[in-house]
Protein backbone atom coordinates (compact mmCIF):
# COMPACT_ATOMS: atom_id res chain seq x y z
CA UNK A 1 0.00 0.00 0.00
CA UNK A 2 1.42 3.41 -0.94
CA UNK A 3 1.41 6.29 1.56
CA UNK A 4 -1.06 9.09 1.08
CA UNK A 5 0.06 12.20 -0.76
CA UNK A 6 -0.26 14.28 2.42
CA UNK A 7 1.94 11.81 4.34
CA UNK A 8 4.57 11.87 1.58
CA UNK A 9 4.55 15.65 1.56
CA UNK A 10 5.11 15.77 5.34
CA UNK A 11 8.00 13.28 5.03
CA UNK A 12 9.62 15.31 2.28
CA UNK A 13 9.30 18.52 4.26
CA UNK A 14 10.93 16.90 7.31
CA UNK A 15 13.80 15.59 5.19
CA UNK A 16 14.40 19.00 3.67
CA UNK A 17 14.42 20.59 7.12
CA UNK A 18 16.97 18.05 8.35
CA UNK A 19 19.21 18.81 5.42
CA UNK A 20 18.87 22.55 5.96
CA UNK A 21 19.82 22.31 9.63
CA UNK A 22 22.71 19.95 8.86
CA UNK A 23 24.07 22.22 6.19
CA UNK A 24 23.83 25.32 8.36
CA UNK A 25 25.34 23.66 11.41
CA UNK A 26 26.41 25.67 14.43
CA UNK A 27 24.10 27.00 17.08
CA UNK A 28 22.28 24.97 19.69
CA UNK A 29 20.56 21.62 19.20
CA UNK A 30 17.15 22.06 17.59
CA UNK A 31 14.49 21.54 20.32
CA UNK A 32 12.10 19.76 17.93
CA UNK A 33 14.43 17.67 15.79
CA UNK A 34 17.12 17.08 18.39
CA UNK A 35 19.73 17.71 15.65
CA UNK A 36 22.40 20.34 15.20
CA UNK A 37 24.34 19.00 12.23
CA UNK A 38 27.37 18.05 14.34
CA UNK A 39 26.96 14.39 13.42
CA UNK A 40 27.89 15.34 9.86
CA UNK A 41 31.01 17.49 10.27
CA UNK A 42 31.82 17.32 6.55
CA UNK A 43 28.68 19.33 5.89
CA UNK A 44 29.87 22.03 8.30
CA UNK A 45 33.44 22.32 6.95
CA UNK A 46 33.85 25.23 4.54
CA UNK A 47 35.80 24.62 1.35
CA UNK A 48 39.31 26.06 1.44
CA UNK A 49 39.49 29.01 -0.92
CA UNK A 50 41.83 28.68 -3.87
CA UNK A 51 44.99 30.77 -3.65
CA UNK A 52 45.05 33.21 -6.57
CA UNK A 53 47.96 32.67 -8.93
CA UNK A 54 49.00 29.33 -7.40
CA UNK A 55 49.26 26.31 -9.67
CA UNK A 56 47.69 23.34 -7.84
CA UNK A 57 49.43 19.97 -7.85
CA UNK A 58 47.72 16.62 -7.90
CA UNK A 59 48.07 14.61 -5.82
CA UNK A 60 49.62 16.44 -2.88
CA UNK A 61 52.72 14.94 -1.31
CA UNK A 62 51.42 13.01 1.67
CA UNK A 63 54.62 12.64 3.67
CA UNK A 64 58.19 13.79 3.74
CA UNK A 65 60.72 11.29 2.40
CA UNK A 66 62.95 9.76 5.09
CA UNK A 67 66.66 10.55 4.67
CA UNK A 68 67.97 8.29 7.42
CA UNK A 69 71.74 8.50 7.74
CA UNK A 70 71.91 11.17 5.04
CA UNK A 71 69.93 13.64 7.16
CA UNK A 72 72.91 15.35 8.87
CA UNK A 73 74.82 15.97 5.64
CA UNK A 74 74.90 19.32 3.87
CA UNK A 75 76.90 17.87 0.99
CA UNK A 76 77.77 14.33 -0.03
CA UNK A 77 80.09 13.48 -2.88
CA UNK A 78 79.13 9.91 -3.68
CA UNK A 79 82.24 7.84 -4.32
CA UNK A 80 84.13 10.73 -5.95
CA UNK A 81 84.67 13.37 -3.24
CA UNK A 82 83.90 17.03 -2.59
CA UNK A 83 85.85 20.09 -3.68
CA UNK A 84 85.64 23.66 -2.43
CA UNK A 85 87.18 26.76 -3.98
CA UNK A 86 87.10 30.16 -2.33
CA UNK A 87 87.44 31.29 1.27
CA UNK A 88 83.79 31.88 2.21
CA UNK A 89 82.29 28.39 2.06
CA UNK A 90 80.49 27.30 5.24
CA UNK A 91 78.42 24.20 6.00
CA UNK A 92 76.10 25.33 8.81
CA UNK A 93 74.46 22.76 11.07
CA UNK A 94 75.71 19.86 8.96
CA UNK A 95 78.48 17.53 7.84
CA UNK A 96 80.04 16.61 4.52
CA UNK A 97 81.09 13.18 3.33
CA UNK A 98 82.02 10.71 0.63
CA UNK A 99 82.60 6.98 0.49
CA UNK A 100 85.96 7.76 -1.14
CA UNK A 101 89.29 8.33 0.59
CA UNK A 102 89.88 11.52 2.57
CA UNK A 103 92.30 12.68 -0.13
CA UNK A 104 89.31 13.30 -2.42
CA UNK A 105 87.97 16.02 -0.09
CA UNK A 106 89.74 19.33 -0.75
CA UNK A 107 89.38 22.84 0.59
CA UNK A 108 87.71 22.07 3.92
CA UNK A 109 88.33 21.83 7.64
CA UNK A 110 86.18 20.99 10.64
CA UNK A 111 86.47 21.58 14.38
CA UNK A 112 88.72 18.59 14.98
CA UNK A 113 92.31 19.50 15.92
CA UNK A 114 94.43 19.35 12.78
CA UNK A 115 91.51 18.08 10.68
CA UNK A 116 92.13 19.96 7.45
CA UNK A 117 91.46 18.56 4.00
CA UNK A 118 93.97 19.96 1.49
CA UNK A 119 93.23 23.58 2.26
CA UNK A 120 95.23 26.38 0.66
CA UNK A 121 95.19 30.12 1.23
CA UNK A 122 92.55 30.55 -1.45
CA UNK A 123 90.45 27.44 -0.73
CA UNK A 124 89.06 27.39 2.80
CA UNK A 125 85.74 25.89 3.79
CA UNK A 126 84.36 25.43 7.30
CA UNK A 127 82.27 22.39 8.26
CA UNK A 128 80.39 22.54 11.56
CA UNK A 129 79.44 18.89 12.02
CA UNK A 130 82.44 16.94 10.75
CA UNK A 131 83.83 15.26 7.65
CA UNK A 132 83.14 11.56 7.01
CA UNK A 133 85.31 9.61 4.57
CA UNK A 134 87.22 6.37 4.14
CA UNK A 135 90.88 6.10 5.20
CA UNK A 136 93.43 7.55 5.51
CA UNK A 137 93.11 10.30 8.13
CA UNK A 138 93.45 13.71 6.49
CA UNK A 139 96.54 14.60 8.52
CA UNK A 140 98.68 12.91 11.15
CA UNK A 141 97.17 15.31 13.68
CA UNK A 142 93.62 14.11 12.98
CA UNK A 143 93.51 10.40 13.87
CA UNK A 144 89.76 10.38 14.60
CA UNK A 145 88.75 11.02 10.97
CA UNK A 146 89.36 8.96 7.88
CA UNK A 147 88.78 5.83 9.94
CA UNK A 148 86.68 2.69 9.72
CA UNK A 149 84.05 4.46 11.81
CA UNK A 150 83.77 7.55 9.59
CA UNK A 151 83.80 5.29 6.51
CA UNK A 152 80.87 3.29 7.91
CA UNK A 153 78.93 6.51 8.52
CA UNK A 154 79.57 7.60 4.94
CA UNK A 155 78.49 4.24 3.52
CA UNK A 156 75.26 4.35 5.50
CA UNK A 157 74.57 7.92 4.37
CA UNK A 158 75.06 6.93 0.74
CA UNK A 159 72.77 3.89 1.11
CA UNK A 160 70.04 5.96 2.74
CA UNK A 161 70.37 8.73 0.14
CA UNK A 162 69.91 6.10 -2.57
CA UNK A 163 66.82 4.76 -0.80
CA UNK A 164 65.41 8.28 -0.59
CA UNK A 165 66.18 8.87 -4.29
CA UNK A 166 64.35 5.68 -5.24
CA UNK A 167 61.38 6.63 -3.06
CA UNK A 168 61.16 10.02 -4.73
CA UNK A 169 61.43 8.51 -8.21
CA UNK A 170 58.72 5.96 -7.39
CA UNK A 171 56.09 8.54 -6.49
CA UNK A 172 53.25 8.77 -9.00
CA UNK A 173 54.05 11.43 -11.62
CA UNK A 174 52.49 14.82 -11.08
CA UNK A 175 51.69 17.80 -13.31
CA UNK A 176 54.29 18.82 -15.90
CA UNK A 177 55.22 22.15 -14.33
CA UNK A 178 57.10 24.34 -16.77
CA UNK A 179 55.41 22.73 -19.76
CA UNK A 180 57.49 21.61 -22.70
CA UNK A 181 60.61 23.47 -21.57
CA UNK A 182 60.54 22.44 -17.91
CA UNK A 183 61.31 26.03 -16.91
CA UNK A 184 59.91 26.76 -13.45
CA UNK A 185 60.85 30.45 -13.45
CA UNK A 186 57.99 32.78 -12.63
CA UNK A 187 55.74 30.03 -11.28
CA UNK A 188 54.05 29.81 -7.89
CA UNK A 189 53.45 26.17 -7.00
CA UNK A 190 51.20 24.59 -4.41
CA UNK A 191 52.44 21.52 -2.49
CA UNK A 192 52.64 18.34 -4.53
CA UNK A 193 54.69 16.23 -6.90
CA UNK A 194 55.82 17.78 -10.19
CA UNK A 195 57.31 15.79 -13.06
CA UNK A 196 59.35 17.24 -15.91
CA UNK A 197 57.82 16.67 -19.35
CA UNK A 198 61.09 17.09 -21.29
CA UNK A 199 63.05 15.16 -18.64
CA UNK A 200 64.85 18.15 -17.14
CA UNK A 201 63.93 21.13 -14.99
CA UNK A 202 65.39 24.62 -15.01
CA UNK A 203 64.83 27.89 -13.19
CA UNK A 204 66.01 30.52 -15.65
CA UNK A 205 64.84 34.08 -16.22
CA UNK A 206 63.04 34.45 -12.89
CA UNK A 207 62.42 32.91 -9.49
CA UNK A 208 60.32 29.95 -8.38
CA UNK A 209 57.89 30.47 -5.48
CA UNK A 210 56.62 27.59 -3.34
CA UNK A 211 53.39 28.43 -1.50
CA UNK A 212 52.79 26.40 1.66
CA UNK A 213 49.22 27.72 1.93
CA UNK A 214 49.54 27.90 5.71
CA UNK A 215 50.54 24.25 6.16
CA UNK A 216 53.99 23.82 7.82
CA UNK A 217 54.01 20.17 6.67
CA UNK A 218 53.41 21.03 3.02
CA UNK A 219 55.90 19.21 0.78
CA UNK A 220 57.15 19.35 -2.80
CA UNK A 221 58.83 16.70 -4.94
CA UNK A 222 60.38 17.54 -8.31
CA UNK A 223 61.08 14.51 -10.49
CA UNK A 224 63.38 14.70 -13.51
CA UNK A 225 65.03 12.03 -15.62
CA UNK A 226 68.07 14.14 -16.44
CA UNK A 227 69.42 17.55 -15.43
CA UNK A 228 68.52 20.41 -13.11
CA UNK A 229 69.81 23.89 -13.97
CA UNK A 230 69.22 26.84 -11.66
CA UNK A 231 70.23 30.31 -12.85
CA UNK A 232 71.16 31.65 -16.25
CA UNK A 233 70.79 31.45 -19.15
CA UNK A 234 74.52 31.08 -19.45
CA UNK A 235 76.72 31.97 -16.51
CA UNK A 236 74.74 35.09 -15.60
CA UNK A 237 71.52 35.84 -13.74
CA UNK A 238 71.26 33.84 -10.50
CA UNK A 239 67.82 32.47 -9.64
CA UNK A 240 66.08 31.90 -6.33
CA UNK A 241 63.57 29.50 -4.81
CA UNK A 242 61.27 31.54 -2.56
CA UNK A 243 59.23 30.01 0.28
CA UNK A 244 55.96 31.66 1.34
CA UNK A 245 52.98 30.96 3.61
CA UNK A 246 54.63 28.37 5.86
CA UNK A 247 56.68 26.48 3.25
CA UNK A 248 59.86 24.97 4.74
CA UNK A 249 63.15 24.00 3.11
CA UNK A 250 63.18 20.61 4.85
CA UNK A 251 60.06 19.61 2.90
CA UNK A 252 61.36 20.31 -0.61
CA UNK A 253 63.00 17.51 -2.64
CA UNK A 254 64.68 17.42 -6.05
CA UNK A 255 65.21 13.98 -7.63
CA UNK A 256 67.78 14.56 -10.37
CA UNK A 257 68.41 11.75 -12.86
CA UNK A 258 71.84 13.01 -13.91
CA UNK A 259 73.61 16.19 -12.74
CA UNK A 260 72.68 19.55 -11.23
CA UNK A 261 74.15 22.98 -11.91
CA UNK A 262 73.23 25.60 -9.33
CA UNK A 263 73.74 29.32 -9.99
CA UNK A 264 76.91 29.14 -12.05
CA UNK A 265 77.41 32.90 -11.68
CA UNK A 266 77.29 32.77 -7.89
CA UNK A 267 74.60 34.36 -5.77
CA UNK A 268 71.01 33.21 -5.53
CA UNK A 269 69.24 30.99 -3.00
CA UNK A 270 68.44 27.37 -3.79
CA UNK A 271 66.09 25.53 -1.45
CA UNK A 272 65.54 21.87 -0.62
CA UNK A 273 67.27 18.51 -0.55
CA UNK A 274 68.76 17.74 -3.95
CA UNK A 275 69.67 14.10 -4.65
CA UNK A 276 71.48 13.63 -7.97
CA UNK A 277 72.80 10.53 -9.64
CA UNK A 278 75.81 12.15 -11.29
CA UNK A 279 77.07 15.03 -9.23
CA UNK A 280 76.35 18.68 -8.65
CA UNK A 281 78.15 22.01 -8.92
CA UNK A 282 77.37 25.24 -7.10
CA UNK A 283 78.79 28.44 -8.62
CA UNK A 284 82.03 28.41 -10.63
CA UNK A 285 85.66 29.35 -9.90
CA UNK A 286 86.33 33.05 -9.61
CA UNK A 287 82.88 34.02 -8.31
CA UNK A 288 83.09 35.91 -5.03
CA UNK A 289 79.33 36.39 -4.62
CA UNK A 290 78.00 33.86 -2.14
CA UNK A 291 75.68 31.16 -3.39
CA UNK A 292 73.27 29.88 -0.74
CA UNK A 293 71.72 26.45 -0.33
CA UNK A 294 68.99 26.12 2.28
CA UNK A 295 68.98 22.33 2.22
CA UNK A 296 71.39 19.64 1.02
CA UNK A 297 73.39 18.71 -2.07
CA UNK A 298 73.70 14.90 -2.17
CA UNK A 299 75.32 13.06 -5.06
CA UNK A 300 75.08 9.30 -5.25
CA UNK A 301 78.02 8.68 -7.57
CA UNK A 302 79.96 11.67 -8.92
CA UNK A 303 81.58 14.53 -7.03
CA UNK A 304 80.13 17.74 -5.60
CA UNK A 305 81.98 20.99 -6.26
CA UNK A 306 81.25 24.38 -4.76
CA UNK A 307 82.69 27.88 -4.83
CA UNK A 308 82.03 30.38 -2.01
CA UNK A 309 78.87 28.54 -0.98
CA UNK A 310 76.90 28.67 2.25
CA UNK A 311 74.83 25.55 2.97
CA UNK A 312 72.27 25.82 5.77
CA UNK A 313 71.14 22.31 6.69
CA UNK A 314 67.50 22.38 7.86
Amino acid sequence: MYPSSSHAARSLAAALLLCTVAACGGGDRDPVLGFDGSAYPALNTPLAPATPGVTPASPAVSSVVALGGALPFGAFGGSAGITNQGVSTVINNGAIGTTAASTLVTGFHDAGPGCTYTETGSNIGSVQAGVFTAAPPPTVNCPTEGTASTAATALQARADALAAYNALAAKPPGPAAGGGTGNLAGLTLAPGTYTSAPGSFMIQGGDLTLDGQGDPNAAWVFQMASTLTVGGPGAAFPANVILVNGAQAKNVFWQVGSAATINAAGGGIMVGTLIAQQGASVSTPGNATLATIDGRILSLNASVTMVNTVINVP
